[in-house]
């Protein structure tokens, strides 16, 4: 029996909020992957774990969000939580190895390339998992073509990630690629979905409990936890000033000023072995001047040089 499947039992609700969870975690792993390329040590790490956390719990999020309005209407849908659990895991390790790549190799064609199909695959492994982990009293089957249409918007998209992530410099910018990236994610989820069709073992008697019930009382408790997380990754993006403002004024390299006619140049401090008697000359650089006729020069014990006019 073919059942009949309805993914938006929510109407738009469930696609904006899905679509809203995956920009957060886009945004808060972009700037962590941002403020990493900051720092050459023990840092670094910390930056990217935090990072390839919080893109993967965003998606799987933005899955299972999307996922409380998926009904079908002749049989209860339940979920398996280890499953469940263990598609989170999945997309945060993949997740984290194209970015460890990415952030430790540079932002090569080849590690791009190879950081954002390992990404991408952890992506479509996390749906297609989370998806196993459905139970019904029936199968679901997918379309292949689909099926592979959705694995190659999910690379495309890590790359692009990945590309953005090591690229784009701003806030603002780093938001419209977050935007670009939910976009991609969402596209890949409801592409996806498209793939799906369930066929349901006998026809059953529709009732209270079992009629196409809503999935919500099943997946809220379990989006409870990352979705927290979530929100203390956003606060410590927040109040870390280097990842909002970029960096301060202080740690900018400084800019010599120009030399003006007129205006004289600051005094030449000498160094150890250097003479004393330098005038200041444009560029910062002192001539010492010429010794006079009948002048000589006498070096003191301790190696400093003074003038004997």
């Amino acid at each position: 029996m073919q059942g009949t499947v309805d993914g938006f039992s929510y109407g738009i609700v469930t696609p904006v909020a899905a679509f809203l969870m995956a920009c957060l975690g886009g945004a808060l792993g972009l700037r962590c992957t941002t403020r990493s390329l900051r720092h050459r040590e023990s840092f670094k790490a910390g930056w990217l774990a935090l990072g390839s956390t919080s893109i993967g719990t965003g998606i799987w999020t933005m899955h299972f969000i999307a996922m409380l309005g998926f009904t079908v209407e002749q049989a209860p849908v339940d979920y398996d939580r280890p499953i469940t659990f263990a598609s989170l895991a999945v997309a945060i390790v993949m997740v984290g190895i194209g970015i460890f790549i990415v952030g430790y190799r540079g932002a090569t064609a080849l590690t791009l390339v190879t950081g954002g199909t390992i990404t991408g695959l952890g992506v479509a492994t996390m749906h297609y998992l989370g998806m196993a982990g459905m139970r019904l009293p029936g199968r679901i089957e997918y379309d292949t073509l689909t099926v592979a249409l959705s694995v190659v918007i999910a690379v495309v998209a890590a790359t692009t990630a990945l590309w953005a992530a090591v690229s784009v410099h701003g806030f603002l910018a780093s938001l419209g690629a977050s935007l670009v990236m939910g976009v991609a994610v969402s596209g890949m989820h409801y592409t996806a979905m498209a793939a799906v069709s369930v066929h349901l073992h006998a026809p059953s008697a529709p009732s209270a409990a079992a009629a196409g019930a809503p999935t919500g009382s099943m997946l809220l408790p379990m989006l409870i936890g990352p979705a927290v997380f979530l929100i203390l990754a956003a606060v410590v993006v927040m109040f870390d000033p280097l990842l909002v403002m970029g960096d301060p004024d202080w740690q900018r390299s400084p800019v010599r000023a120009p030399y003006r006619p007129g205006i004289p140049a600051p005094r030449h401090v000498p160094g150890y072995g250097e003479p004393a008697n330098w005038t200041a000359r444009p560029g910062g650089r002192g001539s010492r001047r010429p010794i006079p006729r009948g002048g000589h020069r006498s070096v003191p014990r301790g190696g400093h040089r003074s003038q004997d006019w």
